[in-house]
């Protein structure tokens, strides 16, 4: 079957890492089509609580070829997000198609590209395909026993805005990574009465910044060095920098920050997580089990009964019905290869975003999307559609 010269790269995703993967292809004289499932680019940023910020300074976190405006500062806002990853699209003239979601991708019938399925029964035949639907997914919640039957108000923490319709009330929230401690935080201050934290596994916690040194400026410096090293690096740092909440049910984690991160944990930014601790305004309880009889049931035997539960319990990739039958994810559903790599039974099948690098996402996302620029351009042939000029 003769080569087509009509075959774009498929960019499945529009949040930063397809628009810069996107880009980067752009750059290079390829045509990248951006499928994305809603009505707007940086539909996941939208979704986010009010007060988010980038834990990432503002210059660490520039997409390739459009920096941040200062006016953002130095920790970007979620709203400031959503701004500058519309600029982006815009300043670089990104072919964007919304509303298209992108159900299974598989090779082509003639085994020179891909064959994208997709909403309202579209067969799209690409070139390559960079998969950039995100980290932050689809909202997981536990199977705890009693759930279903709850007569309590619940909610996971992608539905949660702020603090405002829960002045006054009794809130729990489960899980202690970034959303989580923030969400707790932003009760607090916002007049909940009464805001408990159920932990099961205490979390490392860093200071955004330290005198002016932002903790990624860290995070990039030990990117590379051995897991030991720098886990030794960080016990006395923590020591220095964050008082020990052991007497409020924050123990110093016995594992290392960086063996930690290499499991997927992230450290815990501090955005007054540690003060509203401190000063009694978030309670630390132990980790929630289960659901009986209209209360909540912790890991030590106790029994809560707030007015609302919410769930900061992460997210799945989803990414099983879109690739899982090529064999390029592994056992915890993640791609078996990022960036630049390709699996060796899925040439031309790219990943970008499903790490949560101690480094900055939107840095690694930056990095990555000129690596797989790279990747494909090398690798293009005549099936590959050009842009003009």
């Amino acid at each position: 079957m003769p080569h087509t010269a009509e075959r774009p790269v498929y960019v499945v995703g529009g949040g930063p890492g397809g628009l810069a993967a996107a880009y980067a292809l752009r750059a290079r004289g390829i045509r990248a089509v951006v499928l994305e499932k809603s009505d707007g680019v940086g539909a996941s940023w939208r979704r986010h609580y009010d007060r988010l910020r980038l834990h990432t300074t503002r210059r660490l976190s520039a997409l390739p070829g459009l920096p941040m405006p200062r006016r953002f500062g130095r920790w970007v806002s979620r709203d400031d997000v959503v701004r500058y990853l519309e600029k982006y699209a815009e300043h670089h003239r990104l072919e964007i198609v919304t509303g298209v979601e992108v159900s299974r991708i598989e090779r082509s019938p003639d085994g020179t590209g891909w064959l994208l399925h997709a909403t309202g029964g579209r067969r799209l035949t690409g070139a390559a395909v960079v998969v950039a639907t995100g980290h932050n997914h689809t909202p997981r919640i536990p199977d705890w026993p009693g759930r279903d039957t709850y007569p309590g108000d619940f909610l996971h923490a992608c539905r949660y805005r702020n603090a405002e319709p829960y002045a006054g009330r009794d809130v729990l929230v489960v899980g202690v990574g970034n959303t989580g401690a923030e969400i707790a935080v932003d009760l607090a201050e916002g007049g909940a009465r009464r805001v408990r934290l159920a932990v099961r596994t205490a979390p490392h916690i860093v200071r955004r910044s330290t005198a002016g040194w932002a903790a990624q400026y860290t995070g990039v410096l030990v990117r590379r060095l051995p897991v030991r090293l720098v886990d030794a690096l960080a016990r006395p740092l923590a020591r220095v920098s964050v008082p020990d909440l052991s007497a409020h049910g924050l123990p110093r984690p016995g594992t290392g920050l960086y063996s930690r991160v290499t499991e997927g944990a992230i450290p815990v930014q501090d955005v007054g997580l540690v003060d509203a601790v401190r000063r009694g305004r978030v309670e630390v309880v132990a980790a929630v089990d289960a659901f009986e009889d209209g209360e909540v049931v912790l890991a030590d035997g106790s029994r809560v009964s707030p007015d609302t539960v919410i769930a900061a319990t992460g997210y799945t990739r989803a990414l099983e019905g879109l690739v899982g039958h090529l064999g390029v994810l592994d056992r915890r559903g993640r791609p078996v290869v990022h960036g630049a790599r390709t699996p060796s039974g899925a040439p031309g099948l790219y990943f970008t975003g499903f790490t949560n690098p101690i480094s900055g996402m939107f840095r690694e996302l930056a990095i990555d999307a000129r690596k797989i620029a790279k990747s494909i351009a090398s690798h293009a042939g005549p099936e590959v559609s050009r842009l003009p000029g």
